[in-house]
C-alpha cells in the first residue's frame, strides 16, 4: 500500500553539478520519487533544493546517516519541507556495536512524525523496528525472496526495494560495474550477514561470485531488467528504486523510463 505518495517506481539521482536540472528531467520522464544517495548528501540543504526544483516527485534521501546528521538537524529539515507534502525522511542506522539501541535513541529525539520516516532495514529486528517506529522499510541488495519475507514481517507497512541496475548487455562489462559498489558493501557487517541469511555461501560473498552478482544486481536490456522489477512488486514491494551503476542517473533514467509505463 503506497501510503507515502512514492508511486511504483523511483530512481536514484546523482548529486552532480547538474542535479537540479537532472531532477526536473527525471520527473518529466515519469519517475514519481527521486532518491539522492546518502553518501552524496554533504549538506541537508540539497534536499530542500531538490524539493523546490521539482513539482510532483517525492524526494527521499536514501539514506540520511544518523551518525552524520543529528536529530535536531534532520528535524529542522523536515519542518522546512513538511508543507510540501513531497518529502519523506529515509534514515539509516550506524554500522557500529548495538546499532539498534543507537537508532532507537535517535528516533526518541527526532521531531518527525513516524509516518513520514522510512528506515533502512535488512534483518528481522530492523524490519520489526521499521514496522513499529516508522512508516516502513527500505532494503538494498536483496532478492525477490527476501522481499516476500520482508512483506510478511512488515504487515501493511511500506516496503521499498532499492535495486541496483546496469543497462549493459555484455556480461563482463556489466558485472565489472556491479562489483564496484559490492567490493565495499560486501565487507559491511549488516550486508554480509544478510547475504548469508539469504542463502549465499561465504565463498560467494568473499569472491563476489557471478551467482551473487547476478542475484543482487540486474543487468542487461530493458527487457531483462523489467522482470526483476515486476518480481519485487509481485513479492510485496510497494515501491522499487532503480539505482543505476556504470552510467549517470540521467543517462540511465532516459534508458529506463519505459519501465515507468510498464510498472503502472
Amino acid at each position: 500500500m503506497d501510503t507515502l505518495g512514492l508511486g511504483r517506481l523511483g530512481i536514484s539521482i546523482d548529486v552532480s553539478p547538474s542535479y537540479l536540472d537532472d531532477a526536473r528531467t527525471l520527473e518529466s520522464l515519469g519517475f514519481t520519487a527521486l532518491w539522492p544517495p546518502g553518501g552524496q548528501i554533504d549538506r541537508l540543504g540539497r534536499l530542500v533544493d531538490l524539493v523546490r526544483a521539482t513539482e510532483t516527485a517525492t524526494i527521499v534521501p536514501g539514506i540520511v546517516p544518523v551518525d552524520v546528521f543529528s536529530p535536531e538537524q534532520t528535524g529542522k529539515l523536515f519542518e522546512e519541507l513538511a508543507e510540501s507534502g513531497r518529502f519523506v525522511l529515509g534514515l539509516g542506522g550506524p554500522q557500529t556495536a548495538r546499532p539498534l539501541a543507537g537508532l532507537h535513541r535517535y528516533l526518541d529525539e527526532l521531531a518527525v512524525p513516524s509516518d513520514r520516516i522510512l528506515l533502512a532495514a535488512l534483518g528481522p529486528k530492523k524490519l520489526e523496528m521499521a514496522r513499529d517506529r516508522a512508516a516502513g522499510a527500505v532494503g538494498l541488495l536483496v532478492t525477490p525472496e527476501w522481499t516476500v519475507q520482508a512483506r510478511h514481517s512488515l504487515g501493511t507497512a511500506e516496503l521499498v526495494v532499492d535495486q541496483f541496475v546496469v543497462v549493459e548487455s555484455d556480461p563482463d562489462r556489466a558485472r565489472t560495474a556491479a562489483r564496484q559498489p559490492l567490493t565495499f558493501l560486501a565487507t559491511v557487517p549488516g550486508y554480509r550477514q544478510n547475504f548469508l541469511r539469504m542463502g549465499f555461501a561465504e565463498a560467494d560473498v568473499d569472491q563476489l561470485s557471478d551467482r551473487l552478482v547476478d542475484a543482487l544486481v540486474v543487468w542487461g536490456s530493458i527487457e531483462k531488467i523489467a522482470p526483476r522489477v515486476s518480481e519485487h512488486h509481485e513479492a510485496g514491494a510497494d515501491h522499487v528504486v532503480l539505482a543505476p551503476l556504470g552510467a549517470s542517473s540521467i543517462d540511465a533514467g532516459r534508458a529506463l523510463s519505459e519501465l515507468v509505463v510498464s510498472s503502472k
